[in-house]
């Protein structure tokens, strides 16, 4: 048997194609828009990329929500094409970050309820800080966990 598997492998033809299949993905980017102009020329420079499923343009936020089987990277280097200053997303929601009020994550010109994405406002993965919240009920002050 060990033979004919050997001989059965020169027979057959083997094509192998680096097919990596993309997932499908959201890409948020920012990008300045003053007119109907501008918004429409981001979103048709977007909307006929390959892999693009949905393109959504919120003018007042100045973001761009593209959504399919595409390179992010790819995404925000066509937007650039435009002439459009353009950025990923750098905002996440308050409630996300640890520490909202960082002094570079507070930025007075993010959307409501959003601070910037940056290393100083997250909790560092090896911190062994504490919570001493829980210990203390505020419904019931004569009830606490340590005594």
């Amino acid at each position: 048997m060990g033979v004919l598997e050997y001989i059965a492998n020169f027979c057959t033809i083997t094509t192998s194609t680096n097919n990596k299949k993309k997932s499908i993905q959201t890409v948020e980017i920012k990008v300045k828009m003053d007119c109907d102009g501008c918004e429409r020329r981001v979103k048709n420079s977007v909307k006929h990329m390959k892999g693009v499923k949905s393109v959504e343009v919120i003018r007042k936020q100045s973001k761009v929500i593209v959504n399919g089987y595409v390179d992010p990277n790819r995404v925000l280097k066509r937007i650039k094409s435009t002439g459009k200053r353009a950025e990923f997303w750098p905002y996440v929601p308050y409630n996300v970050v640890y520490y909202p009020h960082a002094p570079q994550a507070y930025d007075k010109r993010a959307p409501a309820g959003m601070v910037k994405n940056v290393p100083q406002a997250l909790l560092a993965p090896n911190a062994t800080e504490e919570k001493f919240a829980y210990l203390f009920s505020d419904d019931n002050p004569s009830a606490c966990s340590i005594m």
